[in-house]
């Protein structure tokens, strides 16, 4: 089966409703390729690597979280930008890329995608009251240790995760955000949280948790943004009876 460019980019906007969101990059479509889709792939970030990949998958429309054209990034087509668009233009291959709005969709996003990998409830946003609340607080079915869970992220996501103890307690109720989101460490913190989980940590995440008192685990940028894009082209492609391939371009940051 086929569906237009046109009709899945309307059914992907449909769903994360990107229009709501002040993003550092433009959603949806970012560079245009044939106007029917037959075969999809998706990956976390439209690197070269996934770019050739696809070519040999022969999809149509590559999905991705991190794709182009970020703000304040030099607009030049030269280089690695040109490698990438040049392959993309030469294939006739759509890249087609949602940052912001994947990270916060309640169903298909990266945070309650990863919250369904490491088996937790949801209970709302890490900021409550507000609908586009990118992160999550929820809880653990039961009390586990600090080293207990953090060797269950391990083997979920394939990767030692980073460990900071704040305190002494067991964990249950968590805060996440996935990706270079440390900084929300104190939004945690304040809601009286045992621990807050991200993708990315700098130098100041582990003096905060220290001195806030709440547990701290860096879980890898991509390990944890690899389950959205996958989810919202999966469902695409179920909408649309569409092929549909998941290539995983492993980064260890």
């Amino acid at each position: 089966m086929s569906v237009s460019l046109s009709a899945l980019l309307a059914a992907a906007d449909g769903l994360l409703a990107p229009h709501n969101f002040n993003d550092y990059c433009p959603n949806g479509l970012q560079v245009a390729g044939r106007p029917e889709v037959h075969r999809i792939v998706s990956g976390v970030t439209a690197s070269q690597a996934l770019i050739e990949a696809a070519i040999e998958a022969r999809a149509d429309a590559i999905i991705v979280h991190h794709g182009y054209f970020w703000r304040g990034e030099d607009p030049c087509v030269v280089g690695m930008k040109r490698r990438r668009l040049g392959l993309l233009l030469t294939h006739d291959i759509s890249l087609i890329a949602y940052h912001l709005p994947l990270d916060a969709h309640p169903e298909l996003g990266n945070n309650v995608q990863l919250a369904n990998q490491l088996g937790i409830t949801v209970e709302g946003g890490l900021e409550p009251g507000n609908p586009r609340s990118v992160g999550n607080v929820g809880v653990l079915a039961a009390p586990q240790s600090a080293q207990d869970f953090a060797d269950h992220v391990a083997r979920v996501l394939g990767r030692r995760p980073l460990l900071e103890l704040g305190h002494d307690r067991p964990i249950q109720r968590i805060g996440w955000c996935t990706g270079a989101a440390q900084s929300y460490i104190e939004k945690a913190a304040a809601l009286g949280l045992d621990a807050f989980l991200s993708g990315e940590v700098s130098e100041p995440t582990i003096l905060a948790a220290r001195e806030l008192g709440i547990t701290y685990i860096g879980a890898g940028h991509h390990a944890t943004e690899r389950y959205g894009v996958q989810a919202l082209a999966g469902a695409l492609a179920a909408q649309f009876n569409l092929q549909h391939e998941f290539i995983d371009i492993d980064n260890p940051a």
